[in-house]
């Protein structure tokens, strides 16, 4: 990014480039400089003079700026000086080298839909950050934190892949003041409380959470209409229609999961962001929707290289290249053998074998990814639900074994759920997926299943499913690390 020759000097710092201008401050990249060549690039917020020169704001603002340079965590973007400079209220921030969720779903969206695992991902990041602020006291006194314009706008992506929501308090000391008109176009993301000018706490940052996350996964706004009217309107009534109506991949729980967060009444939601962010957790295990600071910065590079510049002409032609974001899917992997000569002599080839099983996959929606002399490796996308399609997978895995055992052979498998990164035009990840993440995962079960002539799955996939399991044990793999292991059947 270049630098003008002549910034503009701005008390010690100087302004570099503006950001953006908003219905409070205009915001500029600036550089800080000190002794020995010392440089530190952050953010400036300056307030526009209208509202700076108003008494009963600036003292608000003051107040609120304070409490948020308090606020120290990872996922909040830390508030380094509130200052005056000729006449001009203004906050230094950090700067966070990326782009907003806004401007990442907007762009993502002419790609495909916005991956579940990160859009859960990006708020349960949300959630620590507003956990840590909603429970913040100084001097041994609560703070009573309410943030007050949770929204796409305000939640940070760096391209390391971290999350950090900023603008803590900023708008609460307009809303305190009455001058709405500072967060226009926010009606959207408000609570109803909010727009009903009732007192607020952190429940209402939970509800606006719950309308940035429906909008990631559905790619429709929730509350948003023609005019503010009729937007403050629809957030009164919070009629939310089903996600899944939108996008049928979503769960239920899922689905239960936002309904709850986005209850029109307040007793009716999470109590706090420890609760909510505990039961996504949950859902996050549950589903195999795990991604990773890793995985969203790739998805950054991936919009960004895939979508630069893209035009009208060419946004059909991209769309089809979805980016390459993790995919819940259930691999399983398996292995006839025949039995010692001594017991008995295969009753089928292993091509007869092969057939029954291609067969049984197919009417089980598996695609067979890998296919070897009586080996197999099959995989399911989940698109119906996770806990669906483990129980399919492990139902179909026990089903093979019949078959297998049926035809002379013993059968050794074993089933990984997991998370893979599935190209749209070759249906595979990327170079080197065969040994990686479930793909290994599974094999190495298939191996030690050899050993034991059972289905073997993981702990995560043992919650799946309705057939009895039993804990095989804490089993080492690869060095110091160790895996809960299960066996079925």
């Amino acid at each position: 990014m270049s630098t003008p020759a002549n910034p503009e000097v701005f008390g010690q710092y100087y302004l570099l480039e503006k950001i953006a201008t908003g219905g409070m401050a205009e915001v500029y990249r600036a550089r800080l400089e000190g002794a020995m060549g010392f440089e530190k690039i952050l953010v400036i917020k300056r307030i526009l003079d209208t509202l700076a020169k108003d008494d009963e704001f600036k003292e608000l603002f003051q107040t609120e700026a304070k409490i948020a340079a308090l606020l120290s965590h990872v996922n909040i973007v830390q508030v380094f000086e509130l200052g005056e400079f000729n006449g001009s209220l203004y906050i230094a921030m950090e700067h966070v080298n990326g782009i907003d969720l806004a401007r990442l779903a907007s762009r993502a969206r002419a790609l495909g839909e916005f991956p579940v695992p990160l859009a859960l991902f990006i708020v349960g990041e949300v959630l620590r950050a507003l956990q840590f602020a909603h429970s913040a006291e100084h001097d041994g006194k609560p703070l009573h934190v309410v943030h007050c314009d949770i929204s796409p706008q305000n939640v940070l992506l760096s391209h390391a892949g971290e999350v950090k929501l900023t603008d803590f308090g900023i708008s609460r000391a307009a809303i305190q003041q009455g001058n709405q008109d500072v967060i226009r176009g926010k009606y959207a993301y408000m609570s109803p409380e909010q727009v009903e000018a009732r007192p607020l706490d952190g429940r209402s940052d939970l509800f606006s959470l719950g309308i940035v996350l429906y909008e990631l996964l559905t790619g429709r706004r929730l509350f948003k209409a023609r005019n503010r009217d009729e937007t403050l309107a629809r957030v009164r009534r919070a009629e939310v229609p089903s996600p899944r109506g939108f996008r049928p991949e979503i769960s239920e729980d899922l689905e239960e999961f936002l309904l709850k967060t986005l209850s029109r009444l307040r007793d009716d939601r999470w109590a706090n962001a420890t609760e909510m962010y505990d039961a996504l957790a949950q859902l996050i295990v549950r589903e195999g929707h795990r991604a990773t600071n890793n995985d969203l910065a790739g998805f950054l590079r991936e919009v960004s290289e895939q979508l630069p510049t893209a035009s009208p002409a060419n946004r059909d032609t991209l769309a089809m290249r979805k980016p390459l974001a993790p995919t819940p899917i259930v691999v399983v992997a398996m292995e006839a053998s025949p039995p010692p000569r001594s017991l008995a002599s295969p009753r089928v080839s292993l091509a007869s074998l092969a057939n029954e099983w291609t067969g049984m996959i197919a009417e089980a929606d598996g695609e067979i990814w890998e296919h070897g002399e009586g080996s197999m490796l099959v995989c399911w996308t989940v698109n119906s639900g996770f806990r669906e399609t483990v129980g399919r997978a492990v139902r179909t895995a026990l089903a093979l074994r019949r078959a297998t055992t049926n035809a002379g052979y013993r059968l050794s498998v074993g089933v990984a759920p997991g998370v893979a990164r599935i190209q749209s035009d070759t249906h595979r990840p990327g170079e080197g997926w065969e040994l990686a993440g479930p793909f290994y995962l599974a094999r190495w079960m298939m191996n030690l299943s050899a050993h034991r002539s059972r289905v073997l799955l993981t702990e995560v996939g043992a919650r799946q499913v309705e057939e009895g399991t039993s804990a095989l044990g804490r089993i080492p793999i690869q060095g110091n690390k160790y895996i809960n292991l299960y066996e079925v059947g």
